[in-house]
């Protein structure tokens, strides 16, 4: 089976992250996969390892949308050799008027506010939430969710860590912009440290869309109170090495640092929107909060920090449902779903007897 994988953006966030690990499982089981994504060759989903094609879909900024218009003859092109084309988010949405006739899967991974007409003619809509699809009435939607590694490679700590002497340590991994809230950690971090002088509150992350620092991000990085570490790449790594994570999202579809803390056996307060609380248990995996109360927030990372050891083997656990091999498995299943044909069918029925690669 050929699949054709469009992404909107050139550097790796988290919904291209979850395509590299679900169609580098695709590959091993026999797939053949090709990327496309805006930019050169040297771009970083360029280097992913998969033949790589560019292909523009333009990005949110007002009248972009005209260069996704131009791109449609080469989407078809490229979709003319391949099973299936899926379009990784919104932005890649806009192709499809250009694809009617090939076979598509459209991923949303935003909360919208409307669902454009041409959505409609998508043959598989994926959701990476309830909550996301909730918004995509009168769509029929699977929500699918996004993929972890369970047991990813370890990195060191960009801090010191209680084998350096240091204490727990509670932290925020992300972006550095409004929507995530790292400053209502930093706003937070006061009162915690009253409460317990050895936590080392630590803010891992910057903002990779932005070519300037924005007034937000240097908010965050102006703290005395926190320990601020810039971008991690393989940020799923150092996880094991927080406490708590913390994440005090305005908006959040999903919440994959979460998903991937709770893998590492950290257990994660964050606020209660959207996607969090289908991945937060509260008082069993970790505690939310509601978002702004900076107050609520410092009283629930303390009490997590009491009961580490009990909420994160309930995270580690919960986390399994998360894992990338259940996630392509559930994946391949929807993707054949919608393939016609006899080499799909075949493939459907090995899935089911066991045969399949």
């Amino acid at each position: 089976m050929r699949l054709l994988a469009v992404c909107q953006v050139d550097r790796p966030g988290g919904p291209e992250i979850g395509l590299l690990r679900l169609l580098r499982r695709l590959e091993a089981r026999g797939w053949e996969i090709t990327i496309t994504s805006p930019g050169e060759e040297e771009t970083a989903l360029a280097d992913a390892g998969f033949p790589w094609e560019p292909l523009e879909v333009g990005g949110l900024a007002h009248g972009a949308g005209a260069r996704a218009v131009a791109s449609w003859p080469r989407a078809r092109r490229l979709s003319r050799d391949t099973d299936v084309t899926y379009l990784n988010g919104t932005v890649a949405g806009r192709l499809l008027p250009a694809l009617r006739g090939h076979v598509t899967a459209l991923h949303v991974h935003d909360i919208v506010e409307r669902v454009p007409r041409h959505w409609h003619g998508a043959d598989l809509v994926l959701a990476d939430s309830k909550a996301v699809g909730g918004r995509l009435h009168p769509l029929d939607v699977h929500v699918i969710g996004c993929p972890v590694e369970l047991d990813p490679p370890r990195a060191p700590a960009p801090w010191p860590t209680r084998e350096d002497g240091g204490g727990p340590v509670v932290g925020f991994v992300g972006r550095l912009v409004p929507r995530k809230g790292a400053l209502d950690l930093v706003k937070a971090a006061p009162a915690i440290r009253a409460a317990r002088p050895d936590v080392r509150v630590v803010v891992v992350g910057d903002d990779p869309y932005e070519d300037e620092d924005s007034d937000y991000a240097i908010a965050v990085r102006a703290s005395a109170d926190v320990h601020h570490v810039g971008r991690v790449a393989e940020a799923a790594g150092i996880l094991a090495h927080l406490d708590v994570l913390v994440l005090p999202s305005r908006q959040e579809p999903f919440g994959t640092v979460v998903a991937e803390a709770m893998a590492a056996g950290t257990p994660v307060v964050a606020t209660r929107v959207d996607g969090l609380p289908e991945l937060v248990t509260d008082g069993v995996t970790g505690a939310l909060v509601e978002p702004g109360d900076t107050a609520a927030l410092a009283v629930a990372v303390l009490r997590v920090l009491d009961q580490r050891d009990v909420m994160g083997a309930a995270a580690r656990q919960a986390a399994e449902r998360f894992g990338g091999d259940v996630y392509a498995d559930r994946m391949e299943e929807l993707l054949l779903e919608v393939l016609p044909g006899e080499r799909a069918e075949l493939r459907r029925r090995g899935l089911h007897d066991g045969t399949a690669t």
